[in-house]
């Protein structure tokens, strides 16, 4: 990796980029990880089964899958700003009402806005805005762009837990939806002051009636939905989101089993997150340099063999070796994703198509949680659903490959 190369194009750019970290870093509450450790402190109080709670996890997830591809499209028809703080207010919102939820029903409703607004919009907005407006560096965009993720998965779920255990689930969430509402939102307003001016040359480089993609033109999503290779790429990059979700959700439980303290298996989250920064950047060289098309087709068999190490040893370093694994996996299809769909189908609607990708893709992390709570109470042990995990990423790695293949 040219490492002059990422910091001078870092420089150059350091308002929007630092735009992309911050936004990305703000869909922490909406994703998995961070949800997670919540888990066992609202199965107490509401009195829930593993399966109980994937269920409601579930069913607020895919009510965020069936809006996303609305909601998620408005980012192609109003100024990012705008739809920005919107998005702020949102989560916001969504925080404070996991705080003051009474009942399953409630439950339900708040996870669809946190799932919604931050694992849905916000994560979209962060990763859709890096592509949208960089051409030939649109790798290196996407790749620094998520290191907010990054951030947001290496630190919060180990803090979350002291948090819970010093002031309760409650006001954790209180206060996480008050550093939202009172902290991004500001930093987004300041970030994007001079964003018009940009946003008027890409309009100019990509509304002429010709544009630039593998095909010479943009693809609507209509027509997306007709190419027979955007179902086949789905079923494998849909995998990360559901065998990840599914097990960052149950990490707790995945902790008890294995007889690992809660504090190690978030402390390890550090692995996962400097393994998956530099990833990232790596994997946002790399499809500058060759195209995000030759980079996918192999990018699920780490998470695959990590499964199989989870389901092979119980030794607390094990863990490690797993986050390394499932993190090579997560910064390549964070990276080269994105840069897939706008190197396949071009950037003129990326928004709505973005979004009926993460509509999939969210409907899968929906089916994880609870494909995995259910056998739980089924009786399953946790080294048989790895190997179904390992299983499926095989499957998908040769879908994956057949869809692209003569790209």
């Amino acid at each position: 990796m040219n490492s002059s190369g990422y910091l001078r194009f870092a420089i150059e750019n350091r308002r929007f980029l630092a735009f992309g970290i911050l936004v990305s870093f703000a869909s922490s509450p909406g994703q998995t990880i961070f949800i997670g450790v919540f888990g066992p402190e609202l199965r107490a109080e509401f009195g829930l089964s593993h399966g109980d709670w994937s269920s409601i996890y579930m069913a607020g997830t895919l009510l965020s899958a069936l809006v996303l591809p609305w909601s998620g499209r408005q980012l192609d028809r109003f100024d990012l700003g705008r739809f920005t703080l919107a998005i702020c207010i949102g989560l916001a919102a969504a925080c404070l009402a996991m705080a003051s939820t009474v009942g399953v029903v409630w439950l339900i409703a708040a996870v669809f806005l946190l799932r919604q607004f931050g694992q849905g919009l916000m994560s979209m907005t962060a990763m859709t805005s890096m592509a949208r407006y960089f051409d030939a560096d649109r790798g290196k965009a996407i790749g620094i762009g998520a290191l907010g993720l990054a951030i947001g998965e290496a630190g919060l779920p180990f803090f979350m837990v002291l948090a819970i255990g010093a002031i309760g689930w409650r006001p954790t969430y209180v206060v996480t939806g008050a550093i939202v509402a009172l902290a991004v939102a500001p930093a987004v307003y300041w970030l994007l002051k001079d964003h018009g001016e940009r946003h008027r040359r890409h309009l100019e480089a990509h509304h002429a009636p010709v544009l630039s993609t593998n095909r010479g033109r943009s693809w609507t999503r209509a027509e997306v939905l007709r190419d027979t290779r955007f179902y086949l790429l789905m079923v494998g990059m849909t995998a990360p989101s559901l065998v990840l979700t599914g097990m960052f959700f149950h990490h707790l439980h995945l902790a008890d089993v294995k007889g690992w303290s809660h504090a190690w298996i978030t402390g390890n989250y550090a692995v996962y997150a400097v393994v998956i920064t530099v990833t990232m950047l790596v994997a946002g060289r790399l499809v500058d340099r060759y195209g995000a098309v030759r980079l996918m087709p192999f990018h699920l068999l780490p998470m695959g063999l990590g499964m199989v190490v989870l389901a092979a040893f119980d030794a607390p370093p094990w863990a490690a070796v797993y986050l390394f694994l499932a993190a090579l996996t997560s910064g390549v299809s964070f990276t080269g994703s994105v840069a897939m769909w706008a190197e396949l189908y071009g950037v003129r609607h990326i928004g709505a198509i973005k979004s009926l990708a993460s509509a999939i893709m969210v409907f899968g992390s929906a089916l994880g949680p609870l494909f995995m709570g259910l056998l739980f109470d089924a009786g399953v042990t946790m080294g048989a659903i790895c190997l179904m995990f390992a299983l499926y990423t095989v499957a998908g790695t040769a879908l994956i490959w057949r869809g692209l293949r003569g790209v």
